[in-house]
């Protein structure tokens, strides 16, 4: 089996520092801890399936971050040498392992629908001439559609909106069931 060699990884002082701050921090995302340590052991020479066997990934994981690295290795080594603060330094290395943009169809609603959406839940049904005393997500599908705030909406739409948005201290709930 033809094996390609792993591409080196540098990791200078300054880098190395950060890095370590990194894994050690409770308050550091798991996803960046671990993609650190990739690193951090790539750096010290171990091999990719080494990695990958001692930190419960596939090689092919390995190697997708090891490359990464690689891919930024001018950009890393800049760092070692530029007068820049360890938050610039920091929000690069994050830049670097952080994941790539993902394909996907766009947003359905924008951010300002969504709050109009809620906002009209929370007003009085009897304001908007509704002849009811609560809020279903029925009745503000209904209510946002004709207000022009959206072109169409599913009840289920907007009750996720309102479940997602709704205040964590609510001592009772927006809408009727």
């Amino acid at each position: 089996m033809n094996r390609k060699e792993a591409q080196p990884v540098r990791v200078g002082k300054k880098v190395g520092k950060l890095l370590g701050q990194v894994v050690r921090e409770t308050s550091s995302p798991y996803w960046l801890v671990t993609r650190a340590k990739v690193i951090l052991r790539a750096a010290g020479g171990e091999s990719n399936s080494q990695i990958g066997r001692e930190m419960g990934m596939t090689r092919n994981t390995v190697i997708k971050w090891r490359g990464r690295w690689g891919d930024h290795q001018d950009r890393v080594d800049a760092l070692e040498e530029a007068e820049v603060c360890e938050q610039e330094v920091r929000e690069a290395v994050e830049n670097i392992l952080a994941d790539a943009p993902r394909s996907g169809a766009p947003p359905t609603f924008t951010a300002e629908q969504v709050v109009q959406i809620v906002a009209i839940a929370c007003e009085d049904p009897a304001q908007s001439g509704r002849p009811v005393t609560h809020w279903t997500p029925e009745e503000v599908a209904a209510e946002a559609i004709r207000r022009g705030v959206v072109e169409r909406i599913s009840p289920r739409q907007v009750g996720r909106f309102l479940k997602r948005g709704g205040s964590e201290t609510a001592s009772e709930p927006l809408l009727v069931e």
